[in-house]
């Protein structure tokens, strides 16, 4: 069974970009903004951790 713990999102507003994170579990919300150099590298670093942790099955948008 699968258990859903954190939800993100990485949002673009008015030109800024911000990450949403959602705590499922406790039932909260922390919003953090990024800079553009960090969302370009984010392919990047998401093949990076995939390669090092292992490759995991891709998921659609629940």
């Amino acid at each position: 069974m699968e258990t859903l713990l954190y939800a993100a999102e990485l949002v673009q507003e008015d030109g800024a970009y911000k990450l949403v994170v959602q705590d499922v579990v406790r039932d909260t919300v922390q919003i953090t903004p990024v800079p553009k150099s960090a969302v370009d590298r984010l392919p990047t670093f998401l093949s990076v951790l995939t390669s090092k942790l292992g490759s995991a099955p891709v998921r659609s948008r629940w």
